[in-house]
């Protein structure tokens, strides 16, 4: 039974592991300031300012968000029906544009190559792309307007096209010999080899369609279909608007004064918005260190 050797006393060692704990927690404390700052009331973030540890604990931030618990469900509910949909549907339309690009045997690879660079530099600008999504697709107030947009990302492409180039040639040339069409060298060698790329990608892709808002703005006016990055903004432009008024001395109802959001409710929304990415990430962490480890060892 072999036995493990201790490792010696090394200054560095201790210096190193110093420093990557204090990076560590350099990352850790902005999060745990939102969450401190999320249980404290207004009057101690007044009196004591960003505390790391609540003065007193208070919940008020929490049930003033879910004193109408559906616009919250509702932004949940738009959220992960686009991130999970979203996510899929880009993997799908991802590595079906990849594959063939990753092949030395298709005739037009170079020049699609091309085009799909082209469009990474160059755009049509937001008044098209408005005009086409609105007035030719009829993509508003609906699941699509907030997926198509982003489904095809060519930098994730050409990612996966370059994954995809590492696979051993073989493989496909001893598939096609045995009679194996290009569809069912893709769905069973190609991506049951690519874990890791796709779980990168599509973690990726999660994380932006999660955290998407923007084609929200201009394409959703209804508020049961406002994701929560976007119902995330429209409280913020809202308490802004009220202390502007405030400011101006605008006449400002009694009753909206009263259950005004603080800078608590604005916390407490993030920990609401960004709590489930938390708990997701770690299930992608093995295949990260996976990809790397492939990329490393091509021959």
């Amino acid at each position: 039974m072999a036995t493990r050797t201790k490792q010696p006393f090394s200054i560095s060692r201790i210096l190193i592991h110093a420093f990557f704990c204090m990076l560590s927690l350099a990352f850790i404390l902005p999060l745990w300031s939102i969450v401190s700052v999320s249980l404290s009331g207004e009057q101690d973030l007044v009196d004591y300012g960003y505390r790391l540890i609540p003065k007193h604990l208070d919940f008020g931030a929490y049930s003033y968000i879910l004193s109408n618990p559906m616009t919250i469900v509702d932004a949940y509910k738009v959220t992960g029906i686009i991130a999970f949909t979203g996510t899929l549907l880009s993997l799908a339309v991802i590595s079906m544009c990849a594959y063939p690009l990753s092949r030395a045997d298709f005739k037009y690879r170079r020049i699609i190559t091309f085009y799909l660079f082209f469009t990474m530099l160059f755009s049509g600008g937001l008044v098209p792309f408005y005009i086409m999504m609105t007035k030719y697709f009829h993509l508003q107030n609906n699941y699509a307007a907030l997926i198509l947009p982003s489904v095809g990302n060519v930098w994730y492409m050409f990612l996966m096209r370059t994954f995809f180039q590492q696979l051993p040639e073989s493989l496909v040339e001893s598939a096609t010999i045995d009679g194996a069409g290009e569809l069912r060298i893709y769905w069973r060698i190609i991506l049951p080899l690519s874990t890791p790329v796709l779980a990168t990608v599509g973690l990726f892709q999660l994380l932006a369609y999660w955290n998407s808002w923007f084609h929200a703005l201009l394409f959703i006016d209804k508020q049961n279909m406002y994701p929560l990055q976007y119902l995330l903004q429209v409280m913020m432009q809202n308490i802004q608007e009220i202390l502007q008024n405030m400011q101006n001395n605008v006449p400002v109802d009694a009753n909206q004064l009263a259950n005004l959001p603080t800078e608590s409710t604005r916390m407490a929304m993030c920990i609401l918005t960004i709590g489930p990415m938390l708990f997701v990430f770690p299930f992608f962490q093995k295949y990260f260190a996976r990809g790397l480890t492939v990329g490393a060892v091509k021959g």
